[in-house]
C-alpha cells in the first residue's frame, strides 16, 4: 500500500533529519522526480525530442518546486544531453540517479501512448525502491487508469496536474487521507479503484508560475515549448484534446518568452496551443506587443505555431504573425480525400485547403503539413474503392499544388478515450493489445483492420513510399546549386528582403528533406531488425479468429 511506502519515507526522512539537527545541519528537502519515459525505439520524433522537452511535467514541477519543504526536477529520457547517465543498452540510469540524488517521490509522464511500456518498466524500477508513484498524462483515461492502478502506479492524477499535485504532495507527507482531493484515482483499503470528483479546469492562469526549464536535469534545450490557451473545440474523432478553450492573457505569454530570452539566450520556441488564432484580437496584440520586444533588443526570435487552415482568410492577423517573427505554420491538412474529412469530422474540401495553404505560402509561411493516411470511413462509399496508389498519388499531388515545405503522413493511432478508438473497438477492428502493444501507438505502424481491401501492411508501406519521396537524398545536390545563387537573388537592388526569402526557402527545404531523408533511412533500419511483421500477422489471425466466432 502506498500508505506505508509514504510512512516509511517519511520516517527514512525523520530520521536523517533528527541525525542532521545534532550535527548543526538543516534537514534537506523532499524531492520529487518527474520522469518523461523514452520513446520505444528510433523514429521520426526522435531528432526532435533531443532538443526539446514536454511542457506539463516542467509546469507540475515548477509549482512543486516553490512548495515550502520541496524541490523538483524532470528528467526526459528523450533529452539527457552529454551527461545524463546511461546503461549500456542505452537506457537512462535510474539507479545512478536515485543514488546521487535520492527522490521520495517519483511522477510519471503518461503524455504519449507509445511511451507507456517504458512508463510501467521505470514504475517498476521505483516501486522496488518502496517509493510511491504519481502518473498523470493523456493516456490516463478510461480502462487505461485501472491498468494503471494494477501496474503498480499509487495515484493517477486526472487532467491538468499543477493544483491536484500540490494537494496530493502536501497529504502524502502529512500521512493524511487523500478521499477529498479532487480529480485523482487510487486504490481503497480493500483494492477497490476509487475515483474522487473531477477538479475543474483550471481558469486563472495568473496564479500559475512560469515554467521553470532549469528544472530539466541533462537536456540541452534549443526549442521552448510555451502556451496560452488550453483546450480545443473542434471536436476531431481523432484527438484527444478535449473541452473549452481557455487562455492566459497575452501579457503572461509574452512575459515567458522574455524570461527566456533573457534567462536562457532562447531563440526558438514552440507555442503548443492546438489553435494559435483562438481569440482572434488578443493574439493579434500579443503579435504586436512581440513585434515592438523584438525592436527594442534588436534581436529576432524564431517561432512555430500550431494553426487551422481556415485563418488564412484573415489577411490582418497573417501579418501580424509574420511582423511578429513567426516563420512556421504547423497545420491538420489530414487528408486530400474529402470523404475521410467527412469521417473526421473536418468542415472542409480538399481544393479549398490547396488555395489556402498557397495563402499561408505568398505570406512567407514555411508551411508543414500534418496528415494521416488511410483514415477509416464511418460508411462505406466510393473513396474506399481507392487503390492504395491511387491514394499515394492524391497525397503527392496535394502536396506538390499546395505548395507545403515539409510534411508529417501518419497511420491513425486509435488512442484512449478519442472517439475514433469507441468507434473501432464497437467493430472489433482494433489488434489485440497483447499483439500489438502500446508501444506501437506512434503513427507509424498498423493498429487496426483498415477498410477494405486495404491491408494493414500495404498502408504501412505506403506512407514510407510517401515520406521516401518526399524526404529525398538528391537534396543534397540541390543544396550546392543554391549555394551558387545566393548573390544574384540575395543582392537584389530591387528588393534585397525578397531576394532572400526566395533564395532561403529552397535552399532550406532541400536542407530539412535531405535530413529527413537520414531520419527515415535510420527508422527503416531499425524496422527490419524489429519483430512489427511477425506480430502483426498474430494480431490479424487472433482479430479474425474473434470475428469468426
Amino acid at each position: 500500500m502506498v500508505t506505508n511506502a509514504m510512512k516509511t519515507i517519511k520516517n527514512r526522512t525523520d530520521a536523517g533529519g533528527e541525525s542532521l539537527a545534532r550535527a548543526g545541519v538543516l534537514t534537506r528537502n523532499r524531492r520529487l522526480r518527474i520522469i518523461v519515459p523514452g520513446y520505444p525505439a528510433f523514429n521520426i520524433y526522435s531528432t526532435v525530442a533531443k532538443r526539446t522537452t514536454a511542457l506539463g511535467p516542467v509546469s507540475v514541477a515548477t509549482v512543486v518546486n516553490k512548495m515550502d519543504g520541496w524541490d523538483a526536477e524532470v528528467v526526459d529520457e528523450n533529452n539527457t544531453g552529454f551527461y545524463g547517465p546511461r546503461l549500456p543498452d542505452g537506457r537512462v540510469d535510474h539507479e545512478a540517479i536515485q543514488n546521487q540524488r535520492p527522490a521520495d517521490i517519483i511522477g510519471v509522464y503518461g503524455g504519449l501512448t507509445s511511451t507507456v511500456p517504458r512508463l510501467y518498466e521505470i514504475v517498476k524500477f521505483y516501486k522496488q525502491k518502496d517509493l510511491p508513484v504519481i502518473a498523470g498524462g493523456q493516456h490516463f483515461v478510461s480502462e487505461n487508469i485501472a491498468e494503471a492502478l494494477k501496474m503498480g502506479i499509487d495515484y493517477v492524477v486526472l487532467n491538468e496536474g499543477e493544483g491536484t499535485v500540490k494537494e496530493l504532495l502536501r497529504a502524502l507527507e502529512t500521512n493524511a487521507s487523500v478521499a477529498d482531493i479532487r480529480g485523482i484515482a487510487y486504490r481503497g483499503a480493500n483494492g477497490e479503484m476509487i475515483t474522487t470528483p473531477a477538479r475543474e479546469p483550471i481558469e486563472d492562469f495568473d496564479m500559475l508560475p512560469y515554467p521553470d526549464f532549469s528544472l530539466v536535469r541533462y537536456a540541452k534545450l534549443n526549442y521552448y515549448p510555451v502556451g496560452r490557451v488550453r483546450g480545443c473545440g473542434m471536436d476531431c474523432e481523432f484527438c484527444t484534446v478535449r473541452g473549452k478553450p481557455r487562455n492566459a492573457t497575452p501579457e503572461r505569454l509574452l512575459e515567458n518568452i522574455r524570461y527566456l530570452v533573457e534567462t536562457r539566450d532562447a531563440r526558438h520556441f514552440f507555442i503548443v496551443d492546438d489553435l494559435f488564432g483562438q481569440y482572434r484580437d488578443e493574439t493579434v496584440r500579443f503579435c504586436g506587443m512581440l513585434r515592438e520586444y523584438q525592436e527594442q533588443i534588436g534581436r529576432s526570435i524564431d517561432i512555430t505555431v500550431q494553426i487551422r487552415l481556415d485563418k488564412a482568410k484573415d489577411t490582418e492577423l497573417l501579418k501580424a504573425m509574420r511582423q511578429a517573427s513567426i516563420t512556421t505554420v504547423c497545420i491538420g491538412f489530414e487528408s486530400p480525400i474529402e470523404e475521410e474529412l467527412k469521417a473526421m469530422n473536418k468542415r472542409v474540401r480538399p481544393q479549398e485547403m490547396i488555395e489556402l495553404a498557397r495563402t499561408y505560402h505568398r505570406f512567407g509561411f514555411l508551411v508543414h503539413g500534418m496528415f494521416i493516411f488511410g483514415y477509416p470511413l464511418k460508411e462505406p462509399v466510393s473513396a474506399v474503392n481507392l487503390s492504395v496508389g491511387e491514394r499515394v498519388r492524391r497525397f503527392k499531388r496535394f502536396f506538390r499544388e499546395a505548395k507545403i515545405d515539409t510534411v508529417q503522413v501518419l497511420l491513425p493511432v486509435p488512442l484512449p478515450g478519442t472517439e475514433l478508438r469507441q468507434r473501432l473497438q464497437a467493430k472489433n477492428r482494433i489488434y489485440p493489445l497483447q499483439d500489438i502493444g502500446w508501444e506501437y501507438y506512434d503513427g507509424n505502424f498498423p493498429l487496426f483492420e483498415p477498410d477494405a481491401p486495404l491491408t494493414a501492411q500495404e498502408l504501412q508501406k505506403a506512407i514510407r513510399k510517401i515520406m521516401g519521396e518526399f524526404y529525398r537524398f538528391r537534396s543534397m545536390f540541390f543544396i550546392g546549386l543554391h549555394i551558387f545563387s545566393f548573390p544574384a537573388l540575395v543582392f537584389s537592388f530591387n528588393d534585397w528582403r525578397a531576394g532572400w526569402n526566395k533564395w532561403y526557402r529552397p535552399w532550406r527545404n532541400n536542407i530539412v528533406r535531405f535530413l529527413g531523408w537520414v531520419v527515415i533511412k535510420g527508422w527503416t533500419t531499425e524496422f527490419k531488425k524489429g519483430v512489427f511483421s511477425d506480430k502483426l500477422h498474430q494480431a490479424q489471425d487472433r482479430l479474425s479468429s474473434r470475428n469468426a466466432r
